[in-house]
């Protein structure tokens, strides 16, 4: 799957950015810290480089040859330095390995006056050697870089890095604190979205004011939307029996009293359309979630075959693998089925007065794809988009019988409830193509 922004969980969107600005402002406080610690650093050592120089020639000047050696001996001792006498054929090289030691040689050479060498090696042997000297008599000082050393990289390295770490840790709290009660609503939201209202209950005593305002209005509007569908269900159920009491009533007298077959026979039979379509409005206003579970695809199909009839013009041509399962609820899927066939026997006859459909199903990694063509006029493309929706009706060509206009959009509504989704399509040499994508058992 290609990477994209809109992929990204809202969590770890604010934890880059958050990663982002601090480090940021991380690497803008070194940089504008080594700018203004450089130059107070290298004049402060360059000074105490050429200090040392000139007591240390003061020194070499005012006592004799002898008292020289054990003036020499005691500065090595005692502070590490070193005072050699400097040979015309000595070898050294300059101490300008980066900027911090140019500045260094500019400012000693400046302090000490021309003629003054700053070396970073000489005959070989490292260190920060400084050539200076008395009358006519040349020595060169030897001492140890770290006194005028700049802070190493590595110690920057190392206290950039837990600078780093403890803000990316920072910013994943920040992060988790700001979307974690985001997650909790998009959680509560699917509850809600699923038709389980009693379930929602977000917390409404947290300390921040607004998603404790958020909480309760949440929690509010729950609470109403779960009582305005048990009112609706309550509602649908005394309509549904009200209804069904006058006609079953009335149905009785029809077979009873009309003698005529044929008027009694269309009686009857607009009868059990009222009551079919009365089925049809219960079934999609149905309002409990569904029980996913293991389905086996083939045995559900063959069921809402059998369902239509032996004597139905319908003929289906299943090809499906025995072992083929999804995951589902089985009086939902096999509703689905049964009013696919039912759109099929419809709207899809041939000339002999026969709906053929044929039943195909692919296997995915996660889902599998099952396919239902039958072989009638199909839709036009303009219409195609609008088939799902409640009481929407096709053209001339798939109208041809009377119905409820509600079976693919109760299709439609089941199959999403199971985690599904349904795709209405024409096939190229004729028909409709009902396209279910189930979750694989």
């Amino acid at each position: 799957m290609p990477f994209s922004w809109q992929s990204i969980s809202l969590f770890w969107r604010n934890w880059f950015a958050l990663a982002l600005i601090l480090l940021g402002c991380m690497l803008a406080w070194l940089q504008s810290y080594r700018a203004l610690e450089f130059e107070p650093r290298a004049l402060q050592s360059a000074r105490q480089v050429a200090s040392l120089v000139n007591l240390s020639r003061a020194a070499l000047r005012h006592v004799d040859s002898i008292a020289r050696v054990s003036l020499m001996k005691s500065l090595l001792d005692e502070e590490e330095v070193q005072i050699a006498v400097r040979e015309p054929g000595d070898s050294y090289q300059p101490y300008d390995q980066d900027a911090f030691g140019r500045r260094i040689s500019a400012e000693l050479t400046q302090l000490l006056g021309r003629g003054t060498l700053v070396a970073r090696q000489v005959n070989g042997r490292e260190g920060l050697w400084v050539g200076f000297r008395i009358g006519r008599e040349q020595f060169w000082l030897l001492t140890d870089p770290k006194r005028v050393g700049a802070v190493e990289r590595g110690t920057w390295l190392v206290w950039l890095g837990i600078a780093a770490l403890l803000s990316l840790l920072g910013a994943a709290l920040l992060a988790r604190l700001v979307n974690l009660p985001l997650k909790r609503l998009q959680t509560a939201a699917a509850q809600v979205r699923e038709g389980d209202f009693d379930a929602v209950r977000l917390d409404e005593t947290v300390a921040t004011h607004e998603i404790r305002e958020v909480n309760i209005g949440f929690n509010r509007m729950a609470r109403q939307l779960g009582q305005a569908e048990q009112d609706r269900v309550l509602m649908l159920a005394g309509i549904s029996h009200d209804l069904r009491t006058p006609l079953a009533r009335l149905r009785l007298e029809v077979e009873l009293s009309v003698a005529d077959e044929t008027a009694r026979g269309h009686m009857v039979e607009d009868i059990e359309q009222v009551d079919a379509t009365i089925n049809k409005f219960m079934d999609y206003a149905r309002p409990l979630p569904v029980q996913r579970e293991r389905i086996d695809l083939a045995g559900c199909v063959n069921d809402a075959v059998r369902a239509c009839g032996p004597r139905s013009p319908l003929q289906v041509s299943v090809r499906i693998a025995a072992d083929t399962q999804v995951l589902g609820d089985a009086v939902e899927l096999r509703r689905v089925f049964s009013n696919l066939l039912e759109n099929a026997l419809r709207y899809a006859r041939g000339p002999d007065g026969t709906a053929r459909v044929e039943v195909d199903a692919e296997l995915q990694a996660q889902q599998v794809r099952v396919t239902l063509r039958d072989h009638g006029p199909g839709v036009s493309a303009q219409q195609l988009p609008h088939l799902t929706q409640p009481f929407f009706r096709g053209d001339a060509a798939r109208t041809t019988a009377s119905g409820s206009g509600l079976g693919l959009a109760i299709v439609n509504k089941a199959v999403a409830r199971m985690g599904g989704q349904l795709v209405l399509r024409n096939h190229p040499q004729g028909g409709l193509i009902a396209e279910l994508t189930l979750l694989r058992g």
